[in-house]
């Protein structure tokens, strides 16, 4: 997988906490990405295996709020992000690679 910097946030913002289940929004505001960087990023990553996705169990109606697609990690994928980022930080010269602003919101720090 080409680890992009769309690619790169998106996984920082998951490997911040394995266990937790984002949803889009969610990851959007982790990473700053808009929407229509950060789905295609999500596809690929389901795509290789690197991340799983359900549907939340709620009823709409009741909820007054469609359903929450939540997003997670596989072991693979957390083994693959570590090791992603780490080729990532071993390419940068001074180890931090840059965002072009701000670190996402509750990444781990480089």
């Amino acid at each position: 997988m080409r680890i992009t910097i769309p690619v790169a946030k998106v996984l920082a913002a998951l490997l911040a906490e394995p266990g937790v289940e984002r949803y889009g929004l969610d990851l959007m505001r982790m990473t700053g990405l808009p929407s229509g960087t950060l789905y295609p990023v999500l596809h690929r990553l389901r795509a290789a295996g690197w991340l799983a996705a359900d549907w939340e169990a709620i009823d709409p109606v009741a909820a007054g709020r469609p359903a929450r697609r939540y997003y997670r990690l596989t072991a693979v994928g957390v083994a693959q992000a570590r090791r992603a980022l780490a080729d990532l930080r071993a390419a940068i010269p001074d180890g931090r690679p840059s965002w072009g602003g701000a670190e996402p919101t509750g990444a781990p720090a480089w």
